[in-house]
């Protein structure tokens, strides 16, 4: 413990108390980058494949979980309470209670967290939990002004009414509403995600070089790691009805290069902004779960130990810089554990924008950043490249929204597992100015 370093004001208790919190095992689906049109899986169908065989390999039956909690940001029109529909295709029974969290970009972490608190305060000792996203089945929605014309044309009690109510018809009125878009557009600031990370590369000087070659190594990563067999683990592929299988992430680019994405015009900031298609995650679809239990369950059926859940945190900024979520939500975990950045083994911070994650390791060990924003004497030490993300993240995989914070939370837990290293923190910026992050301890010995 480095006592040098003063406390954060705005954390000072563990935010785990209570029983210890073991992560069993996990599962997630590949992460299949949206094409333009609606993709082969809708959010449910997601879920309910990453979980089938997760279920299937357990020696304990469906029906056994207490609860089964879900993240998901934009559920379709049929999948009111998601997670509810999930657990029951699953098998998890009538009896079982599910239901739906959303938290933005951090909903699957969202989802994580509370099943941990309840297992922490004995209100549960087995719960499913996870994330699911089919963000490429986002909606397009009708103006405001054609909806409002539909109602008057549906009033209408005669051919005279209706003929007079089409005079009022206009070709602008025709123009359909992209709800993706509308929905990764901050409501406060007026502002879309790009531009939020547009601004932080401006503030913190972050080049456009800079960022591309972050996307570049982002994609190498992913790359090398799909060809090495790392990330079979925790990949459970997809089928259709067809046949068709999905077996891998298909957003990676393996020739990706500075030179390829030099070439790419800005999306957000046209013509002199920074951030592009290339250097920002992927429109994507996928799912991923966590089966959370209390000793006692682990003790009953003589379950293998993935890891266990230490603490988690959440924190809040300026909308307008929600990139840097992750240093509000990891500074004070790190703070009332008396830790510093060589004490964390791996790190996920999901990769939303390249400017995001650059801007978030500037901000980390700025002593004066810290001293303003976190309370600190001076900021943390510097977050290597070697261990951060070492198998790509939300650029090369994609960022399905409601998924993503389950996903990195099982990656990180096999990345410890696999080199055989103790602690590591998984963290989200948030749409809207929020970060969350958890503090997991892998534990090696099957029991």
């Amino acid at each position: 413990m480095n006592d040098s370093l003063s406390p954060a004001p705005v954390e000072t208790t563990t935010r785990l108390p209570g029983r210890p919190v073991y992560i069993i095992d996990g599962s997630r689906s590949p992460q299949l980058k949206a094409s333009g049109r609606p993709g082969p899986f809708r959010a449910a169908d997601l879920a309910v494949q990453a979980g089938r065989e997760l279920l299937i390999r357990q020696p304990f039956p469906a029906e056994a979980f207490d609860e089964v909690i879900l993240g998901c940001v934009g559920p379709g029109p049929d999948e009111a309470n998601i997670a509810r529909i999930a657990a029951l295709r699953l098998g998890c029974g009538e009896h079982t209670p599910a239901y739906t969290v959303q938290r933005n970009c951090a909903s699957g972490m969202q989802a994580v967290e509370n099943a941990a608190l309840d297992i922490a305060s004995d209100r549960a000792e087995l719960v499913l939990a996870g994330g699911a996203e089919a963000m490429s089945h986002s909606p397009v929605l009708l103006a405001e002004s054609l909806v409002a014309w539909l109602g008057v044309w549906n009033r209408a009690r005669d051919l005279g009414a209706r003929a007079r109510q089409l005079t009022q018809l206009r070709p602008m009125m025709l123009k359909p509403v992209i709800g993706l878009l509308r929905g990764l557009t901050d409501p406060f600031t007026g502002l879309n995600m790009g531009q939020t990370a547009e601004k932080l590369a401006w503030r913190f000087d972050i080049t456009r070089e800079a960022m591309d070659a972050y996307a570049t190594r982002s994609h190498q990563r992913l790359a090398a790691a799909q060809e090495s067999g790392r990330l079979d683990a925790e990949i459970t592929p997809l089928f259709n009805e067809r046949g068709t299988v999905w077996e891998k992430d298909d957003g990676v680019r393996p020739d990706s290069s500075i030179e390829k994405l030099a070439k790419l015009r800005p999306v957000f900031d046209r013509p002199v902004g920074r951030v592009t298609a290339g250097n920002s995650s992927q429109i994507s679809d996928g799912a991923a779960w966590l089966i959370l239990a209390s000793e006692a369950v682990v003790e009953k059926y003589d379950l293998p130990l993935l890891g266990r859940l230490v603490d988690s945190q959440w924190g809040a900024l300026d909308p307008s810089e929600m990139g840097l979520g992750p240093v509000f939500a990891m500074a004070p975990i790190l703070q009332r554990r008396g830790l510093d950045s060589d004490d964390i083994d791996f790190w996920e911070i999901n990769e939303a924008f390249a400017a995001q994650v650059l801007a978030c390791l500037k901000a980390w060990h700025d002593d004066d950043y810290c001293r303003a924003q976190l309370g600190r004497d001076r900021g943390f030490g510097v977050i290597p490249d070697s261990r951060l993300n070492v198998d790509g993240g939300g650029i090369s995989l994609g960022h399905p929204v409601g998924a993503s914070g389950a996903r990195i939370i099982l990656h990180l837990l096999h990345t410890l597992r696999r080199s055989k290293a103790r602690r590591g923190i998984a963290s989200l910026c948030i749409g809207g100015g929020q970060g969350g992050a958890v503090l997991v301890e892998s534990i090696q010995e099957s029991r």
